[in-house]
């Protein structure tokens, strides 16, 4: 179709994608989609959650194999087109499911209590893979000097931790949808 480029490649062999190849991007995107959903419902919000140094470099490595995956050997242009319009198609089917209670719970994770007042719930952490030093960090960024400060801290279904402080009881219909609201002290819940 056009002149020939580097090694012998013409403008097309850069750009254009045959039907079978084009069909394979889709293919990889959405097995790789699914993969990533399915990944971080058994690892937890904590994949989510702000990254470390380490943490950074494991995405940046992700995102270069994830996208070597889904354009294949030989990544062109329109292949890349394709699979960019083929994640955004997924997110919108996604967005919409998840507006249903029923996907949503199957798609995200349910928020998580980690402390119940001065409380540290360590059999969360452990579930959720958050470690207490994270914990820790997560406090003093939101201002705590001493764990008798904390009325709730929640992880979050997007991975971020919430410090709720103590004066203001919580009203239960806070905390509905969080894994271990019931551990919380009465003297904390507003009535």
């Amino acid at each position: 179709m056009g002149g020939t480029l580097v090694g012998g490649l013409s403008l097309w062999d850069y750009l254009g994608i045959t039907q079978g190849a084009a069909l394979a991007v889709i293919v990889a995107t959405v097995v790789l989609y699914v993969t990533f959903i399915v990944l971080t419902r058994f690892l937890g919000q904590r994949v989510l959650a702000s990254l470390s140094g380490f943490d950074l470099l494991v995405v940046i490595v992700l995102g270069a194999i994830l996208g070597r995956a889904t354009m294949g050997h030989t990544p062109t242009l329109a292949g890349g087109v394709i699979a960019v319009v083929t994640l955004f198609a997924l997110e919108g089917v996604i967005g919409r499911l998840t507006s249903r209670p029923r996907w949503e719970r199957l798609v995200n994770n349910r928020a998580v209590l980690l402390m119940a007042g001065p409380v540290v719930l360590h059999d969360e952490l452990r579930r959720t893979h958050v470690t207490a030093a994270e914990l820790r960090s997560r406090l003093r960024q939101a201002g705590i000097r001493t764990d008798d400060e904390v009325a709730a801290v929640v992880l979050e279904p997007t991975g971020t931790i919430s410090v709720l402080r103590r004066g203001v009881p919580i009203r239960p219909a806070m905390l509905t949808d969080v894994r271990s609201a019931g551990r919380m002290p009465s003297d904390l819940l507003s009535s």
